[in-house]
């Protein structure tokens, strides 16, 4: 870890007044923290790991530097604690001098989702296996743990055999649909037996000599799936109010609670139906016709809806849990059981070429089967539901869903407010100047609604890679535009604090507004002046200021008055012409 990157999660905490999801602070006075242990799981068990920093005191809202006594050997006790966890934690451990103390810094990485969940041999997997959640670390669950193991390969739940069921228990119009459809469209099997088909296709399995029907099987064909398993079905609820608890002016909780049952492939339909049964609907007239405009864009609700059924988790512990639909006044939450399976991760989805599916054969009957009355399937199990969902609000003049993922649930939350509303329009109007292309004018748009964007948000609402995003982020960063928090992985972009609405540009410059007089005016004033100095003057991330400033330490403008530019201490200077 560089000097400067310490410099800025350190600053980050002062910020935040706390610890953070991925950084841990230890004041270690009394000696070597005991059960660090605990953080070291955490952060390998959570996507992308943390830091942990010794030396360092968080109390009462204050980060203060209070160094350690034992570097050499709390980088020891450390190193022992990261080769007694399994799998062993291949960390970087290093000592830092920092405002004349000394610290010891570990980063953390995230173990691969083969090798999860991570714990402490001392204590066991059960015992001593964590998670991180928010500022603390929280002891994994027998259900978290469970998940852990299963995205180590491919479950198999849903092709467990439902004793007591036979092919009496499906319903034989949508069943035969079904076996039309795959001998029409797969020539491999156009010849097979319709037993031969199910069998292969894990709508029948053998179970003590005779055929019996899977989980996959009820859930899709049949009849009365809620016969065998009352709680897999879904809810749709709809309160008078922005937060759950809080009643309508008649003391109302819910304006409407609907409970919806039957098979997938009729089931999401009707949960769409509840939904835009529940909505807003606004008119527009396109020529001699009206057109009703719902307030999501149904394409979007019935992913989202798909994506909750289909891949929620059907293990025996989930069984009893429903998708729930929650509609409020400003915003949908769609929450299924289960967290993101296997390699997926909140900051990969929707990504090209990344598909990971915890209901296999499931999702595969949904791929090929017909839905009665629509007459085509309903799924196209090929990753594109993501990407669709925020192509939908993206044409809609939304902005992207958020997507919520924990070891027990999925939730997808997909607020109804225009992102290019006529306030946003108006204040955007300011930068009619800039050689703005329309990412960034989106970035800043959902800047302005949000408070902030992180790089992977970026590439997600522009479908582009993490390149173009750095590029285009750093030249609202270099423009004064944004302000960037934080590094690397931890890093945020916000406006300037003072300026979210006032803040103007000069319509005559471009997007790479040249800083260098503002700053020599600053330091010619000043006589010596360090980069938080400028910062607090030039509205500039560190990483532009520094840009900057070795600008003009290059063209001989300026000098440092240490050696290092890294330092973060370093001040700056005119450089006099000698002779």
């Amino acid at each position: 870890m560089l000097l400067e990157e310490l410099h800025e999660i350190i600053q980050s905490l002062q910020d935040a007044q706390t610890d953070t999801s991925f950084v841990e602070i230890k004041a270690s006075v009394g000696g070597f923290p005991k059960r660090i242990w605990e953080t070291v799981s955490a952060f390998a068990n959570t996507p992308g790991g943390g830091v942990i920093i010794l030396g360092v005191e968080g109390k009462d809202g204050q980060t203060n530097i209070v160094g350690v006594k034992q570097p050499d050997k709390f980088q020891k006790d450390l190193e022992e604690i990261c080769v007694q966890m399994t799998p062993m934690v291949r960390s970087l451990i290093e000592i830092h001098k920092y405002q004349g103390k000394i610290l010891v810094t570990a980063e953390i990485p995230e173990v691969s989702f083969k090798e999860k969940p991570c714990f402490y041999k001392g204590s066991g997997m059960i015992s001593g296996s964590f998670i991180r959640v928010g500022d603390g670390d929280r002891q994994l669950t027998q259900y978290e743990i469970q998940g852990f193991l299963d995205g180590r390969g491919q479950p198999r739940y849903d092709v467990e055999p439902v004793l007591g069921t036979s092919l009496a228990d499906l319903d034989q119009k949508t069943l035969q649909l079904f076996l039309a459809h795959i001998k029409e469209n797969n020539l491999k099997v156009s010849a097979w037996s319709d037993e031969k088909i199910l069998q292969t296709y894990r709508i029948l399995t053998s179970h003590d000599g005779k055929n019996v029907v899977t989980i996959a099987g009820i859930l899709c064909f049949g009849v009365y799936p809620q016969q065998f398993f009352p709680g897999l079905v879904a809810h749709v609820m709809v309160y008078p109010q922005n937060e759950e608890g809080q009643t309508g002016p008649k003391g109302e909780r819910l304006l409407d609670n609907i409970k919806v049952e039957g098979p997938l492939l009729t089931a999401v339909g009707e949960i769409v139906r509840a939904i835009k049964r529940n909505i807003q609907k606004r008119s527009m007239v396109k020529g001699l016709f009206r057109e009703d405009i719902l307030e999501y864009p149904e394409i979007f609700l019935r992913e989202a809806v798909i994506n909750a059924l289909g891949h929620r988790d059907y293990s025996p512990l989930a069984r009893g849990t429903a998708v729930q639909i929650k509609i409020f006044p400003n915003r949908i939450d769609i929450a299924s059981p289960g967290g993101l399976f296997g390699p997926v991760t909140v900051e990969r989805l929707g990504e090209s070429g990344l598909q990971a599916t915890r209901n296999s054969y499931l999702m595969k009957l949904l791929e090929d089967s017909p839905v009665p009355q629509e007459g085509k399937v309903l799924c196209e199990n090929r990753g594109t539901g993501i990407p669709s969902m925020i192509d939908a609000l993206r044409k809609a003049g939304m902005e992207p869903p958020q997507f919520m993922n924990s070891m027990t649930q999925f939730k997808v939350v997909c607020f109804n407010q225009a992102l290019f509303d006529k306030e946003t329009l108006s204040w955007l109007a300011q930068f009619s100047g800039a050689d703005l292309n329309d990412r960034q004018r989106f970035a800043l748009a959902y800047i302005y609604h949000k408070e902030k964007l992180n790089n992977f948000e970026y590439c997600r609402m522009n479908e582009c890679d993490s390149r173009v995003a750095g590029k285009e982020l750093g030249e609202l960063v270099d423009s004064g535009l944004v302000i960037q928090h934080g590094t690397r992985r931890w890093a945020f972009y916000a406006l300037p604090q003072e300026r979210k609405k006032e803040f103007i540009i000069s319509q005559k410059r471009g997007l790479r507004r040249d800083r260098r007089q503002e700053i020599l005016a600053i330091i010619k004033g000043r006589g010596e002046c360090g980069r938080r100095e400028i910062k607090e003057i030039v509205p500039l991330s560190s990483a532009g200021i520094i840009y900057w400033l070795r600008k003009l330490v290059q063209e001989g403008k300026i000098e440092p008055t240490t050696d290092s530019l890294k330092d973060p201490g370093v001040k700056y200077r005119i450089k006099l012409n000698k002779g």
